[in-house]
């Protein structure tokens, strides 16, 4: 077996021009399915949110769901699409394990929305990101491998279905091709995942939450030499992290890149993306729309949206997140560099909801671009998955500004508070963290540290106040670091003077 030449990314990006485009899966929020009346809620037993229909038993028929309909058409709306005066559903045909009745009900040539876009800002500028659909589907169930040791399917003694999530509504956002991004076709498809799941929740049609599958994405990449036709495309499938449909679209345009510089072809096929090794392997040759066998779903009437109500949904669209970046940024008094890396870091919720919980805008930039972004970092999770609240950094430095805690002391309490161990305050009380404020004990530690520098002093007592910084330091040693470092070196000026 030969092997594929290895570039680097950088080398991959000099030699091909990337072409990308994201197919989004969304779960919609409904309290029921989209054909049925079975609930949605997740996490449920296996198999206990099913009736006749999502089962797909003989005679039962379908009843189209107008709050997953209605939600469909707001986020057609906030995505700059035309909604369609006429759609229809279809029978998408496919042999889904996980789909008893052998069939998904979606639609096909007659989508509720088109021709929209998103535009998404990449240090500084503006991106657009052309839509060419928003179609409304229903999910399948889902498959668990078990026996093996990856749970998939290839080592696997046996596999279970669990229904429950058959039929749930999925909405389907289908990007036009993406070209011209060059080296930043991975950052970009990352920029655009994360504005639009920042759509999706300020729409509140679905909690957009990707470790629970409620939102997946399957990345398209190809490859072409400057100024050819673009490349063979191929699609990695259900990517479920933002950092993930980033590595994905890094990783393909790596392989693509070696398997073209060796004079391979690329094959259109579906991949799968594997977080631990950061690559992607093949699953399986990649379908045509003729493959499906496509046609009207005989059961279910067209959809004809009245212009009055799409009007009426238009007018009640929330404030959408770009319109909120800017207003933010203004209340905040950020600079455009310190909005784009708020932005960037995925942390604009969060610094909103920490600092509508009490904290300043700058102390809340502050902890979750600093602290709490360095330890998602080492961990490789995002910020929000961290297991700190908004509320638990308000608190934080409200300890800080209280003099309660020092900043040192402060990131030694965000460690209890991530490992479990509760609010800050009760990690302060739990781990006894208190700054030392005794005035007699502080004085105790600075004539201590006096005395055991006595050189120091002398430089001190001579003018030479910028050496009180060692003295300091001999204090808050002393103390374990719970002294507040202010105070102590007003008293060793004032000892010394």
């Amino acid at each position: 077996m030969s092997t594929v030449t290895q570039l680097s990314y950088e080398e991959a990006v000099a030699a091909f021009e990337p072409v990308i485009g994201l197919e989004t899966h969304v779960e919609l929020g409904t309290n029921t399915k989209m054909f049925c009346g079975c609930p949605t809620a997740f996490g449920a037993e296996p198999n206990t949110q099913v009736c006749p229909v999502c089962l797909g038993l003989p005679g039962a028929l379908p009843v189209a769901n107008r709050a997953a309909i209605e939600a469909t058409i707001r986020i057609g709306l906030a995505l700059n699409c035309s909604i369609a005066p006429w759609g229809r559903f279809a029978r998408k045909n496919y042999f889904y394990p996980d789909m008893p009745k052998n069939f998904q009900i979606s639609q096909y040539d007659e989508p509720l929305c088109v021709d929209g876009y998103l535009d998404v800002e990449i240090d500084g500028e503006t991106v657009r990101i052309g839509i060419e659909r928003v179609h409304l589907e229903e999910d399948t169930g889902k498959t668990l491998h078990v026996g093996g040791a990856t749970g998939r399917i290839h080592g696997a003694t046996e596999s279970l279905v669990d229904y429950n999530r058959a039929g749930i509504p999925l909405v389907e956002i289908v990007t036009k091709p993406v070209p011209g991004t060059g080296a930043r076709a991975p950052e970009i498809a990352r920029a655009y995942v994360t504005e639009l799941r920042d759509v999706i929740r300020t729409l509140d049609v679905s909690d957009v939450r990707m470790e629970q599958g409620s939102m997946r994405c399957d990345v398209n990449t190809s490859l072409n030499r400057p100024g050819a036709e673009w490349g063979t495309r191929t699609e990695t499938k259900n990517v479920n992290s933002l950092r993930s449909v980033e590595r994905a679209v890094r990783s393909e345009i790596i392989r693509q890149a070696g398997v073209l510089t060796d004079g391979g072809k690329i094959i259109q096929e579906t991949r799968h993306f594997h977080e631990e090794t950061g690559d992607t392997r093949s699953g399986r040759s990649k379908e045509t729309a003729t493959d499906y066998r496509y046609f009207p779903e005989p059961d279910l009437v067209p959809l004809a949206p009245a212009a009055e109500w799409i009007a009426e949904l238009k007018a009640a669209l929330p404030e959408l997140p770009r319109v909120r970046r800017a207003r933010l940024q203004s209340e905040w008094g950020f600079t455009d560099l310190d909005m784009q890396s708020v932005v960037n870091a995925g942390a604009v919720e969060l610094i909103s909801a920490t600092v509508e919980a009490g904290a300043t805008a700058a102390s809340a930039r502050k902890w979750w671009l600093g602290e709490l972004a360095r330890r998602a970092n080492e961990t490789e999770t995002e910020l929000d998955a961290l297991g700190v609240t908004p509320a638990a950094v308000a608190e934080l430095q409200g300890l800080v500004d209280a003099g309660k805690i020092n900043d040192k002391l402060a990131r030694v309490v965000l460690e209890g508070v991530i490992a479990g161990e509760g609010t800050p305050t009760e990690v302060v009380a739990a781990r006894g963290l208190e700054v030392v404020s005794d005035e007699g004990a502080l004085t105790k530690a600075v004539d201590d540290a006096i005395a055991a520098n006595p050189d120091v002093a002398a430089k001190v007592r001579d003018g030479k106040v910028a050496a009180a910084g060692a003295l300091v330091g001999a204090v808050m040693k002393a103390t374990g670091g719970k002294a507040d470092a202010k105070t102590v070196r007003e008293l060793i000026i004032a000892r010394l003077s």
